[in-house]
């Protein structure tokens, strides 16, 4: 029997060919997950917020759950300043973890596993904060590459080392997300693929390979955990990444 590669779950195939004046506009897996993903957050923030009952409902739990998380991430991190960016960071906190979430489930591309969308995601987070950066500060925002009582004879080295240090917050955020993630569903992958061979071997193999399924099934649970986390700390090093930016440390 044939067990196909555990990279296969990380091919973006076609699943609508569509092309407009040169440009692929074809509809993929990928992009279709994260379609499904808007449509179920919308979804969701209309029956909490349209239907809000005194008791709340379970998906009014949960969106307010949400909030509460992230609210409290902005006032822990930004401050009041941070109020004004709650819908921005609130709307990617959901995205993020409902991708991942959809992820674990068999059959579903996993979008955030993908490093050209935690990428995108990172660099368009890091290219935004810069911006305010200097929208708010103008020219000034350049200090924060030099460090407070540093002596001048150390300027060029330390503004380089604080400039490639901000440079890499935009390949890191997104490689940190999509590392994570990937690593789990690869080594579930491999682990079913290794009980299934079990399972088709017969025998005494076929009666061992309930141990494999007792490890695919706590794995399952902890990549569960790591859906959740690796967006809060996408969320939390954004808020602190939008600190700086407004606050200059």
């Amino acid at each position: 029997m044939i067990i196909g590669s555990p990279l296969e779950q990380f091919i973006i195939n076609p699943l609508i060919s569509i092309s407009m004046i040169g440009v692929d506009l074809s509809i993929t897996n990928s992009s279709l997950t994260m379609i499904i993903a808007i449509v179920l957050i919308i979804t969701a923030y209309k029956l909490s917020i349209e239907r809000g009952y005194i008791v709340p409902t379970r998906i009014q739990s949960v969106v307010e759950i949400l909030y509460e998380t992230v609210y409290g991430l902005i006032k822990d991190n930004i401050g009041e300043k941070g109020n004004a960016y709650f819908p921005f960071i609130f709307t990617l906190f959901t995205y993020i973890v409902v991708l991942n979430l959809m992820g674990m489930v068999p059959y579903v591309f996993s979008a955030t596993a993908h490093i050209s969308v935690a990428l995108a995601l990172s660099f368009g987070i890091w290219f935004g904060v810069t911006l305010r950066g200097f929208s708010l500060h103008g020219i000034n925002f350049l200090s924060m590459f030099m460090p407070q009582g540093a002596p001048m004879a150390l300027a060029p080295l330390l503004v380089m080392i604080e400039l490639v240090s901000y440079s890499a917050r935009a390949i890191s955020l997104g490689v940190r997300l999509a590392a994570n993630i990937s690593a789990g569903h690869l080594l579930l992958a491999i682990l079913s693929g290794f009980t299934w061979t079990m399972l088709a071997a017969g025998g005494i193999l076929s009666l061992a390979s309930v141990l494999p399924a007792l490890v695919i099934f706590a794995m399952s649970g902890l990549e569960l955990a790591v859906a959740v986390i690796q967006a809060y700390v996408f969320t939390l090093l954004t808020c602190i990444y939008i600190n700086d930016a407004i606050h200059l440390h």
